[in-house]
């Protein structure tokens, strides 16, 4: 029993809100409105948690070296906490103060040209190399960006009720960084430096591949020539680059994409090291995530049976194991074709929960020698005194839960059963151990599990996440990039219809017209505007271009979305 709401109530709901594409991580895309985060415990008039004030983190460390990625992941898991935290990426400031189209100067990335700021070996270095200093209007311009992207993160922090502004950039100079902290402590706001220091040649190679195909930098830019301008960037930064050092600074320095961690505190809050605790399970190699739902049961209607997968389900465990590896070696050629690299694809691991259906459809992939975990936190949502219940008899005999369900279907619960809240909860060292995972990774749940993860990898909110829809003939696919997470479905052919549907399955209820989804069908269509190959059809068109419901059964208007099916 997992979702009770229809869609008229979902479109008019207080906390809805819509993103303008279903596809696009929403991690950049902050709620017009204040509302409670999917992982969040309380709530304060000040909207700041966990008794800490401002924190202004600043990333250190040379181009390529994984500071975006950290940025956002970061920022990912803080906004999942409820910690009302916003990135600013000072190479968005600079790409919109140029303008879409223009060029920097070809000497914008190089050191200051006030030498007297450097120390005596540098300064005397530079002095024999003035080719690599930069000229004084683009200094002026590097400071007029810097000086838009500070004023803004004030104005998140004093008038916004942020509690975490992530300043990312290079901020190479000891000098520079002290200067930094002084700046924001004349604010009242506690700075914490993350450096990210790579002496791995694969990694560094890795990133600016990574870099070169999502960054906004180099749209439309042959691979050849991005990765080309890119290293010309890092090459103008390594003279000057002083590492962490300052004895009187917090800095958390990372190296080698989590190898070894060093921490210098002075003065950590119980935020920050939420923040170090979080930083020991993040890497920044790439890797892949697919979500996958569990085959049909001989007893879908059941949670405390836990029955075992149908002969459907046995042969859905084949098919969809087979359009995995299939989708695995195609992307491999693909990539050799683009000109990458001809090396062999990374191990995939495969996680399950313990209830049979979730082992029994991962049983193929097992026999083929892929290595396969069972996690207890993985389990379903359980449907408490719901289970077997009709759609009447729930409205019948618990109006009051049905009409707070409709009000709020991630925080409700119905008796003796658990919420979306409760889920995530539940699911966060889940959480942790995927950002942990190196290796591709394949989780095969119900799809209330489903939703929760896939809600903390794109960033969507609370309201969002009791409406994602994962039909048993696709399998999503994130891939991590530097600024927002990418995702894509992969078809898993020949599928008897009657398996495909997402739950709910009997959908009456449209959106209004001007309500209607943006973007193109995807992991999330909000349950409210798809239908599936098999399902019964939801909506009837008018000629007036509205829709109205078709003639409902009995109870039909009640949407239950079964955390007993699968």
């Amino acid at each position: 029993m997992d979702t009770l709401l229809t869609a008229d109530v979902a479109a008019n709901a207080p906390r809805f809100r819509r993103k303008p594409s279903t596809y696009v991580d929403a991690i950049h895309d902050l709620p017009a409105r204040e509302e409670l985060a999917p992982a969040q415990l309380y709530s304060t008039e000040s909207g700041r948690l966990f008794h800490s004030g401002r924190i202004a983190i600043a990333t250190v460390g040379l181009p390529a070296r994984g500071k975006t990625h950290i940025s956002v992941a970061l920022a990912r898991y803080l906004r999942w906490l409820g910690v009302k935290t916003r990135v600013f990426h000072l190479g968005d400031y600079r790409r919109e103060n140029v303008g879409p189209g223009q060029s920097i100067p070809e000497d914008y990335f190089f050191v200051n040209g006030a030498l007297e700021r450097l120390d005596c070996l540098w300064s005397a270095y530079l002095k024999l190399m003035p080719e690599m200093l930069a000229s004084a209007s683009s200094v002026l311009l590097r400071q007029k960006i810097l000086k838009k992207c500070r004023d803004d993160i004030y104005h998140f922090l004093n008038h916004e009720n942020g509690q975490i502004a992530i300043y990312d950039a290079v901020n190479p100079l000891a000098a520079g960084r002290r200067s930094l902290a002084k700046e924001f402590a004349k604010h009242d706001v506690e700075t914490l430096f993350i450096e990210s220091a790579c002496t791995d040649e694969r990694i560094i190679e890795e990133n600016v591949r990574s870099v070169k195909i999502s960054s906004p930098d180099y749209v439309g830019w042959s691979s050849e020539d991005a990765v080309k301008h890119y290293l010309s960037r890092m090459s103008a930064k390594i003279p000057h680059f002083e590492t962490m050092e300052e004895p009187e600074l917090n800095y958390i320095k990372m190296f080698n994409a989590g190898e070894r961690i060093t921490i210098n505190n002075c003065s950590f809050g119980y935020l920050s090291y939420r923040i170090v605790f979080y930083l020991l399970n993040l890497h920044i190699k790439s890797r892949h995530t697919y979500f996958v739902r569990a085959g049909p049961t001989s007893d879908e209607d059941s949670y405390k049976t836990d029955a075992g997968l149908s002969d459907q389900g046995k042969l859905y465990a084949e098919k969809m194991g087979q359009a995995l590896l299939r989708h695995r070696d195609g992307e491999r050629l693909a990539l050799i074709e683009r000109g990458g690299p001809d090396i062999p694809l990374k191990p995939l691991r495969v996680w399950t929960s313990t209830r049979r259906r979730t082992v029994e459809t991962a049983a193929w992939l097992y026999e083929q020698g892929y290595s396969v975990r069972q996690r207890t936190q993985l389990s379903q949502l359980n449907p408490g005194v719901c289970e077997r219940m009709s759609e009447r008899r729930i409205r019948a005999e618990m109006p009051d839960e049905v009409a707070k369900h409709e009000a709020d279907p991630y925080h409700h619960r119905y008796p003796r059963a658990e919420s979306y809240h409760d889920l995530a909860v539940r699911l966060e060292p889940i959480i942790l151990e995927l950002e942990r995972q190196q290796d591709d990774l394949l989780i095969i749940a119900h799809e209330s599990v489903l939703r929760v993860l896939y809600g903390y990898l794109m960033a969507c909110n609370a309201t969002d996440i009791p409406r994602l829809s994962f039909p048993r003939n696709e399998i999503i696919e994130i891939i991590p990039a530097s600024y927002n997470n990418e995702s894509s479905s992969i078809l898993i052919p020949d599928l008897p219809p009657e398996i495909i549907p997402s739950s709910p399955e009997d959908l009456k209820i449209p959106v209004p017209p001007s309500e209607a989804p943006s973007g193109t069908a995807s992991p999330i269509n909000l349950g409210l505007a798809r239908t599936a190959p098999g399902s019964r059809k939801a909506v009837t068109p008018q000629a007036n271009g509205g829709s109205t419901p078709q003639e409902p059964g009995e109870g039909s208007l009640l949407l239950v979305d079964r955390a007993l099916r699968d």
